[in-house]
């Protein structure tokens, strides 16, 4: 890989956009090309080798475009996929998922104690948070929720998400009391991460890769001397599986300079 080539980043839709959005801040230099699977949304429904087939398909466009690194942004894809990807790359791209940027934090931060995990029924399904989390700090509560609605009602921009109390149904769950800090486990979240601070008063520690991910790719790349040298903005390039409104209009809140946003069937 050469320094110059752009950084790849997935996810089974919009979710992602809030990871790109991260590490674009993190690394202006860098092109990124973005693939969202808006075709097969949401991954947390699905079964594993479903998602592991539609990861491995998206990591072969990623790849035939020359990226440098991929960023797995799906916690339901890292959660299932990530080895798969690993081994699919063979040491020639450098792959980030977005689970273990958390989970370094978390286990940094001795003042958290009893931790709380929302997610697709993928990801919470997995228990990959309370794994590696509680390998390296046994003394960690981990508390884990699925909320299976979010991500879709996210996606589709729905209204009754805050209508109908969705999000606060689920943060009443009494696994989630008495908490001192929660993990966004799904990339579509930190969309609605005000309406969760909202229900929290603003006392809780919301924690969220988008904060974290940046810097560990950063440091991997650095690691690699795969930095990007050259300055200037690129122009970066979206590609979905199926064109929806609401995929433009956020990746246009994201990135509002001037965008190519393609629909790529590579799934035929």
């Amino acid at each position: 890989m050469n320094s110059s080539h752009p950084i790849g980043i997935f996810d089974s839709g919009i979710g992602g956009l809030t990871v790109a959005n991260a590490i674009n801040k993190v690394l202006p230099d860098e092109q990124i090309i973005y693939f969202g699977d808006t075709q097969h949304l949401p991954y947390g429904n699905k079964s594993h080798q479903k998602i592991n087939g539609y990861c491995i398909k998206i990591v072969d466009f990623l790849l035939q475009k020359k990226c440098k690194a991929i960023v797995i942004g799906c916690n339901s894809a890292s959660s299932v996929a990530y080895k798969s990807i690993v081994e699919k790359v063979k040491n020639t791209t450098l792959v980030i998922n977005v689970i273990d940027p958390v989970v370094n934090y978390i286990v940094s931060n001795k003042s958290i104690k009893k931790v709380g995990i929302i997610g697709t029924n993928a990801t919470i399904s997995s228990q990959i948070y309370e794994k590696k989390i509680t390998s390296i700090r046994n003394n960690i509560k981990v508390y884990s929720v699925a909320t299976p609605l979010l991500a879709s009602l996210i996606e589709e921009d729905n209204h009754q998400l805050y209508k109908t109390g969705i999000i606060e149904s689920y943060l009443q769950n009494e696994k989630l009391q008495n908490i001192d800090s929660l993990i966004l486990g799904c990339t579509h979240y930190p969309l609605i991460e005000s309406q969760i601070n909202n229900f929290y008063s603003e006392k809780m520690e919301i924690v969220s890769s988008t904060k974290y991910v940046g810097n560990m790719l950063k440091k991997e790349l650095a690691n690699k001397n795969l930095l990007n040298t050259k300055n200037g903005r690129m122009q970066h390039e979206f590609y979905i599986s199926d064109y929806t409104k609401n995929f433009q209009e956020k990746t246009k809140l994201f990135f509002p300079s001037s965008i190519i946003l393609e629909e790529e069937n590579i799934f035929s």
